[in-house]
């Protein structure tokens, strides 16, 4: 619109909202980051991004990691007036397994700000729920096993990875039992004990910005 007193052209200001965007950092390299594809892909909200960073280690470096990078985003923050990094999302995403200063990495995580995706003993153990309940104790092997019981072309050796795409529809039921799952644990005195996940609660936040980015447009 032109302004009457200037006659220049008021070009108004520029309101587009700053995308959501999840930075995660993985310490797998294949099946987490094929997994929340298939989720970026069925949670298509326009402001939704999802970024992994894979293989980055074990949890504390994990932790490290995503922290320098919070760090990082921080300080661009308080810089840039409207920065577009002013909705990003750290999230460690990582196994307990028979990692060492695995509790460290957790509340290095939590206190700094940074969301924690961990699944014990690993993160087949969230994929196995989005078809099943399962509560035995196993170990990583065992977990892997069933698995592979359920999607026959996982290969726990890691050159094939499960239908993501098909996991990803089961979603809130794995939410679901995940909860449940987590609650036996609490119960236990054993919040971190096997089998447990709290890869939920990651993707409970990508639903609820997917959500948020729908009612915007």
């Amino acid at each position: 619109m032109r302004n009457r007193r200037t006659g220049k052209i008021d070009r108004g200001e520029w309101t587009r909202e700053p995308k959501a965007r999840f930075v995660l950092f993985c310490e797998g390299s294949n099946t987490e980051p094929a997994y929340f594809s298939a989720i970026r892909k069925l949670w298509t909200g326009t402001l939704i991004e999802i970024e992994t960073r894979r293989g980055v280690g074990v949890p504390i470096t994990i932790a490290e990691r995503a922290i320098e990078f919070e760090k990082q985003v921080r300080s661009r923050r308080m810089h840039q007036e409207n920065s577009f990094e002013e909705n990003d999302k750290v999230w460690a995403v990582f196994d307990r397994d028979e990692h060492d200063r695995h509790d460290e990495a957790v509340d290095l995580c939590e206190q700094n700000g940074i969301g924690v995706a961990r699944s014990n003993p690993c993160f087949e153990v969230w994929l196995i729920l989005h078809d099943k309940d399962y509560d035995r104790p196993d170990g990583r092997h065992e977990v892997q096993r069933e698995l592979a019981k359920l999607r026959p072309e996982f290969d726990r050796k890691g050159r094939k990875i499960p239908n993501c795409e098909d996991l990803a529809t089961r979603l809130l039921e794995a939410e679901a039992r995940s909860k449940k799952q987590l609650r036996r644990r609490i119960d236990e005195n054993a919040p971190f004990g096997p089998p447990s996940t709290t890869v939920g609660d990651l993707t409970r936040e990508i639903r609820a910005a997917d959500e948020r980015a729908r009612r915007k447009r």
